[in-house]
């Protein structure tokens, strides 16, 4: 049930808790909660080495 937004800045992601990541679950990055829906926001900084890196330039 996992929404993904990305938006200029980072990704805001909208979860629930069974499908947070670990880092989420332990507020390494910045959530809140409403209701039974967590929003998770990943700014393009605190991408973890699965992303593309950012400087390649030839």
């Amino acid at each position: 049930m996992a929404v993904r937004i990305r938006l200029p800045g980072g990704t805001l992601k909208v979860k629930v808790y069974r499908e947070l990541r670990g880092r989420e679950r332990e507020r390494r990055v910045p959530v809140m909660k409403i209701g039974s829906l967590y929003f998770i926001w990943w700014s393009n900084s605190q991408h973890g080495s699965h992303d593309k890196p950012q400087d390649s330039h030839q």
